[in-house]
């Protein structure tokens, strides 16, 4: 069983690295020339964190699957949007 302490730090992260590529979608929206570099970095972070997710949804109680579940769909929107935006 994870622990709480470990499900809330993942959820954490979950949240910053939402946010970050978040912020590299609507400055990529703002203008035709983005770093790169930072974009990259963002789908690094989504793939990263959606692994780490579903490491952890192996052993988590019923109730923390299901909220690990919504933010897996959260990052995998997320990480669609950047992928579809970069064409």
């Amino acid at each position: 069983m994870t622990t709480r302490k470990s499900i809330d730090h993942l959820l954490n992260r979950v949240d910053e690295t939402v946010r970050f590529a978040e912020e590299q979608l609507k400055e990529k929206a703002r203008q035709e020339s983005v770093n790169e570099t930072e974009y990259t970095e963002a789908l690094m972070q989504l793939e990263e964190t959606y692994n780490d997710l579903m490491k952890t949804m192996n052993s988590a109680s019923p109730e923390q699957r299901e909220l690990l579940h919504r933010k897996r769909l959260l990052l995998q929107q997320i990480q669609n949007n950047m992928i579809l935006s970069d064409h």
